[in-house]
């Protein structure tokens, strides 16, 4: 597995921590701390508890993940990760 690689997961916010960090828990049961991705405090998208969201995790620690995308209902879900074209 390449370095660059992220685990995409979904979940739901549980609790709002301090120092803009979230308790997620994800789909398949397991908790986690999050923060949110720089986007998403450049254009202030608050995300409050209760909230399903989208994250990205690394395989090196599985117990921390980087919200990406707060899902609305009604809305279309994020759009298709790009990827790098080879070199």
């Amino acid at each position: 597995m390449a370095k660059e690689e992220l685990i995409e997961m979904r979940g739901r916010v549980e609790e709002v921590l301090p120092d803009s960090r979230y308790r997620v828990q994800l789909d398949n049961g397991h908790g986690i701390v999050a923060y949110t991705a720089g986007k998403m405090k450049k254009h202030r998208i608050r995300i409050l508890a209760g909230d399903n969201v989208s994250l990205e995790m690394s395989p090196y620690d599985l117990t921390k993940g980087r919200i990406t995308f707060r899902h609305i209902d009604g809305r279309g879900g994020p759009p298709p990760a790009r990827r790098p074209a080879p070199r």
